[in-house]
C-alpha cells in the first residue's frame, strides 16, 4: 500500500509539471528530466532491495534528541540522531542487487529544538547519550600550578575549558596566552570574583563586559561560556550573561580541591562519579595538579572522551558512537 501511494504521488507530480509545460514550451527538457527521475524513483521503490534497505533503516535509525529544560539539570543540549540514507545506500548496492549491511550509508538527523532555542538557564551537564565529559578549570589564583596542569593535559592530548577571572588575566597575560596557545577553550569567570547574586544589574554587566574586553584583548577570543564565581548566581545573572552572548555553566562533579583534599582520596571520590555528559570542576591547586593525571586516566578507562564545554554541548555525534555490528555503514557520523 505504501508503494502504491508513493507511486501515485510521483505520477501526480509529473502530470502537474506537464500541464505547466503546456503554458511554457521552453520547459520541455526540464519536464523530461522530472519524468525520468520520477520513473527511476518508482522503479527503485518497487525493487525488493530498496524495501530491504528501508526495512533495516526503520530498525536501526537513532532519533535525534531535542534540547530541553530538565527539572534537575536545567538546560540540556540536543544531540544528533543517526539514520540510514536510503537513496544513497540503494545507489551503492543496486549494482550487486543484494542487501549488504556493511554498505549502508548513514547521515545525521538534526534535533528540532536546540540549546539556543531554550530560555536562559544554567547548564550543569551534557546529554548522557554522548560518551564525553568536560573539564572546567576556574582560574583566579594558583599560578604556580598552571604550567604542570598544562603539561599533563598536553601529555594526554586533552583540551579543557579554562574560565578566567578578568583581573587575573590583566595581571597575568602571559599565562593566559600560554593557556590559549595550548589549544584550550577560554571562558569568563567574571572580573573580580564577586558574589554575583548580590550585584545590581549595572554591576553584573560591568563584571561581564570588563572580563570579555580583557580576554579579547589578551587572547583574541570572545568567551561564550560563563562560570559564576563560587557557583553563585540567580536568574538575573543568567539573563545578563545570556544578553552578553554567554551561557551560564555550572558543574556535575566537584573536586572541591580548594579544601586541599588528599590527592588519592580526591581521585577515588571523583572518578566513579564521572559519567557520559558530566562536567568536572577544578582549580589550579596542588591537589588537582597532582591528581590530574590519575583523574584523566580514570575517566578514559571508563571509555569516556574528555573535551571542552563546546565539545560537550555540540550536537554533533561522536564518530565512535556508530556501532557497525548494530547499524552497519560506510560513512562516519
Amino acid at each position: 500500500m505504501k508503494h502504491k501511494v508513493i507511486h501515485v504521488i510521483l505520477c501526480s507530480i509529473v502530470v502537474i509539471v506537464a500541464l505547466v509545460a503546456i503554458q511554457n514550451p521552453f520547459s520541455n527538457q526540464y519536464v523530461e528530466t522530472v519524468k525520468l527521475n520520477a520513473s527511476m524513483m518508482v522503479e527503485a521503490i518497487e525493487d525488493p532491495l530498496y524495501e530491504a534497505i528501508l526495512e533495516h533503516a526503520n530498525k536501526v535509525n537513532i532519533p535525534a534528541i531535542d534540547a530541553r529544560m530538565d527539572r534537575v539539570w536545567k538546560a540540556m543540549p540536543g544531540y544528533n540522531g543517526l539514520e540510514v540514507d536510503v537513496e544513497k545506500s540503494y545507489d551503492k548496492m543496486k549494482e550487486s542487487g543484494t542487501f549488504n549491511q556493511s554498505m549502508l550509508i548513514f547521515k545525521d538527523a538534526k534535533p528540532e529544538v536546540h540549546l539556543s532555542d531554550l530560555d536562559p538557564a544554567p547548564i550543569y551537564r551534557g546529554v548522557s547519550e554522548k560518551p564525553m565529559t568536560a573539564m572546567l578549570i576556574n582560574v583566579a589564583w594558583g599560578n604556580e600550578y598552571i604550567p604542570d596542569m598544562l603539561q599533563t593535559l598536553r601529555q594526554h592530548q586533552v583540551y579543557a575549558t579554562f574560565f578566567l577571572d578578568g583581573s587575573w588575566v590583566k595581571k597575568n597575560p602571559q599565562l593566559a596566552v600560554m593557556i590559549k596557545e595550548e589549544g584550550h577553550e577560554i571562558g569568563s569567570h567574571a572580573y573580580s570574583h564577586p558574589q554575583m547574586s548580590k550585584l545590581s544589574i549595572e554591576k553584573i554587566d560591568e563584571e561581564l563586559e570588563k572580563t570579555t574586553e580583557v580576554i579579547e584583548a589578551t587572547v583574541d577570543e570572545t568567551p561564550k561560556w560563563f562560570a559564576p564565581p563560587s557557583g553563585d548566581y540567580n536568574q538575573l545573572v543568567v539573563d545578563r550573561a545570556h544578553a552578553h552572548g554567554m551561557h551560564t555553566i555550572m558543574w556535575t562533579v566537584d573536586t572541591i580541591d580548594w579544601k586541599k583534599p588528599e590527592v588519592q582520596s580526591m581521585v577515588n571520590r571523583v572518578v566513579p562519579k564521572m559519567e557520559a555528559g558530566s562536567m568536572l570542576l577544578m582549580h589550579p591547586t596542588e591537589s588537582s595538579s597532582q591528581g590530574l593525571d590519575a583523574m584523566i586516566k580514570g575517566i578514559k578507562e571508563k571509555n569516556l572522551l574528555i573535551g571542552t564545554v563546546s565539545d560537550l554541548m555540540s550536537e554533533n555525534r561522536l564518530p565512535r558512537n556508530m556501532e557497525v555490528d548494530i547499524n552497519g555503514g560506510s560513512s562516519s557520523d
